[in-house]
């Protein structure tokens, strides 16, 4: 039986309805779907970032300006500082940290083993950087040129004889008995304070650079690399007592001056921290920074073991907002010339262009000089 035209027209609102109804909860469905979607990765993007760090950046990490440009990036962090060469033993899978910030490429490539033993995928980058430098006095500066072991480069920086001078420290030279040492006519040895090697980058580095010098190349096998270690042990163990961080040796420098540090190992970020956080006081005025030639730069190298934790170290070399409060820490970054236009205000003195280096040895070869410095100096 044919329908009326009028059944026909309900039977269509009908199924035009009952379709409508369908599709408004599909969509409704899928809004909802995407709704927790957006909502889930809202919610990992939030997860804090577990990180490492060494004590090199633990200011940054704690600068209010840095924690605000990461939670705007949803990539909140939480650090712990742990010394570089103890990081490695950190990657363990199951338990590693997202990140690990290390000073030095010797510990990021430990990190980076321990990562690969752990099927962790591990990333590096190195977002900063500073070369390894000898702060001194000009007094001692002074002496130094006078005994053809440094030139002036240009008011208050100095080049340095790294091979002559490691050399001269090796025949037990005394200050006294160099050529014009009124200004420091001392019996005390010719020698350069460093950090406990034991336990501090630096103090392993001065290692590196001073059997760089003696060997004329980065030493590249273990026989050189312990016949130079035996050698230089001496460089440590007379110097008596010395502190296990960096901050220490540079305290010493600062606070207690000429008589107790003439030379000191540090990292030149140090030195231009210190001089930007003095601002207009100025730092001391007979405070000189030498530039081993050549010397070591140091990179603040950047592990992440994730994808976001890759993607913090692509930020923090790349942001110009992260890159400029590293400059206010004392860092280099690849923009030379905001790093050097940030100095130049403070009265502190700096080597514009860094280019005498030499690289330290591998880790294999540098654990292995450092073992034996460590079993000489108990002896």
């Amino acid at each position: 039986m044919a329908l009326s035209s009028g059944r026909r027209a309900a039977i269509t609102v009908l199924v035009t309805a009952a379709f409508g109804g369908a599709l408004f909860f599909a969509l409704r469905g899928q809004q909802q779907d995407k709704a927790v979607q957006i909502e889930q990765q809202e919610a990992a993007a939030a997860v804090v970032l577990r990180g490492v760090i060494s004590l090199d950046v633990e200011g940054y990490f704690k600068d209010p300006r840095v924690l605000k440009v990461l939670a705007a990036r949803r990539l909140p962090v939480e650090v712990v500082r742990v010394g570089s060469r103890e990081m490695a033993g950190k990657v363990v899978a199951g338990s590693a940290p997202d990140f690990l910030f290390s000073s030095g490429v010797v510990a990021a490539n430990q990190i980076v083993e321990a990562a690969r033993k752990a099927n962790l995928p591990a990333v590096q980058v190195a977002p900063f950087h500073s070369p390894l430098v000898i702060a001194s006095w000009e007094p001692i500066a002074k002496i130094l040129v006078a005994n053809g072991l440094a030139k002036a480069v240009s008011p208050k920086v100095y080049s340095i004889d790294t091979e002559r001078l490691t050399r001269l420290m090796l025949a037990r030279k005394k200050w006294k008995e160099l050529k014009d040492s009124a200004g420091y006519d001392v019996s005390r040895s010719v020698l350069v304070s460093t950090t406990d090697l034991r336990r501090s980058n630096s103090g392993a580095l001065y290692l590196a650079l001073t059997s760089a010098a003696l060997n004329g190349e980065v030493v590249t096998d273990r026989a050189t690399g312990q016949k130079l270690a035996l050698q230089l042990t001496e460089l440590f163990k007379r110097q008596g007592y010395q502190e296990n961080y960096v901050d220490g040796n540079f305290d010493d420098y600062v606070s207690i001056g000429l008589g107790k540090t003439p030379m000191a190992f540090l990292y030149e970020y140090q030195m231009v921290r210190h001089a930007l956080q003095k601002k207009d006081k100025g730092i001391g005025a007979d405070m000189v920074l030498m530039y081993p030639q050549p010397t070591i730069v140091n990179k603040e190298v950047f592990v992440s073991l994730n994808e976001r934790a890759k993607a913090l170290g692509e930020l923090l070399a790349s942001d110009p907002e992260l890159q400029g409060i590293a400059v206010e820490y004392g860092f280099r970054i690849a923009d030379t010339e905001r790093f050097v236009a940030a100095v130049k205000p403070t009265g502190l003195a700096v080597e514009p262009r860094v280019t005498q280096l030499v690289d330290p040895p591998s880790a294999e070869v540098m654990a292995e000089m450092i073992d034996t410095v460590a079993r000489e100096m108990t002896q």
